[in-house]
């Protein structure tokens, strides 16, 4: 799943080439790309021509683009979604799931998904301390690239959770944006298990492993988000390279850059776990 870095570098790329840019045709070619949006591709359709892409907005991992009218297009990436800016008369995408053409004739916004996980429904907008978001998107916390986050209070919230601390920096409303891979590096980084006890964690050491998680991910996004596969891209269809600078993740059996142990893959809800075993000891019973 794309987490903060891949996702804002996706806003970057959309809110630079469709801001300020009218709809003037939807086009739903599978069902199931907008089976968040309930009543129906018709009523999406209909109800985003005519309106203007205000602004691209992004909180952790999810995404939104504001519109005139006072809703929101919310963008659910999934584990192959793509937002892609095409030319007009560019050869459709053997996944296209939906295309916005726009009024000025220019390049167009298209929604391809090769696993249809993704998909894109409107929403109403709420006021959320202060600030207005989708209402499916309500609950989730500031993230760590939000300029009103405040991190001692992350810290704190981090340190009421009687769980392990991977859980609990995967908690989307403690905060936002951390998933699978960067909580491996900020763990790493750390030399934190990911099963240390949250709880357990002085105030220090948690503020030091929100601060790498943080850092992490302002790294990767620098370097375009991490790409596994060809499904990660921007919305000119470049992938990014930060997969080469991971320190654990997907590194299984391969030296620790920092003692030379081989790093270790652990199940974890239903994922993997990636961890070094001399500078990450599993926390005693």
């Amino acid at each position: 799943m794309p987490e903060l870095p891949e996702v804002e570098v996706v806003r970057r790329g959309l809110h630079e080439h469709v801001a300020g840019r009218t709809v003037a045709a939807v086009d739903v070619l599978h069902p199931r790309a907008i089976r968040r949006h309930l009543p129906g591709a018709a009523d999406f359709a209909v109800r985003l021509v005519g309106q203007r892409l205000d602004a691209v907005r992004r909180r952790g991992k999810y995404l939104w683009i504001d519109l005139s009218g006072g809703e929101a297009v919310l963008a659910h990436l999934g584990m192959s979604g793509q937002m892609l800016v095409q030319p007009v008369g560019t050869p459709d995408e053997k996944h296209l799931r939906v295309r916005v053409r726009f009024a000025d004739d220019g390049p167009e916004l298209r929604f391809v998904d090769q696993r249809t996980f993704g998909g894109v429904a409107l929403a109403d907008l709420v006021e959320v301390d202060g600030v207005r978001v989708p209402l499916p998107m309500a609950h989730i916390a500031r993230d760590p690239m939000d300029p009103a986050f405040d991190p001692g209070a992350a810290v704190a919230a981090l340190r009421r959770r009687r769980t392990g601390v991977k859980r609990a920096l995967l908690d989307q409303t403690l905060v936002s944006g951390v998933g699978n891979i960067y909580a491996d590096e900020a763990l790493w980084r750390a030399k934190l298990h990911g099963l240390r006890p949250a709880d357990r964690l002085t105030r220090p050491k948690a503020a030091e492993l929100l601060a790498h998680a943080t850092q992490v991910m302002y790294e990767a996004l620098g370097e375009g988000g991490t790409s596994f596969d060809a499904l990660y891209v921007n919305v000119n269809g470049q992938s990014g390279y930060f997969d080469r600078s991971l320190a654990v993740y997907g590194r299984e059996g391969e030296p620790c850059r920092r003692c030379g142990a081989p790093i270790r893959r652990e199940p974890f809800m239903n994922r993997s776990s990636y961890s070094c075993p001399r500078c990450q000891p599993r926390p005693r019973v």
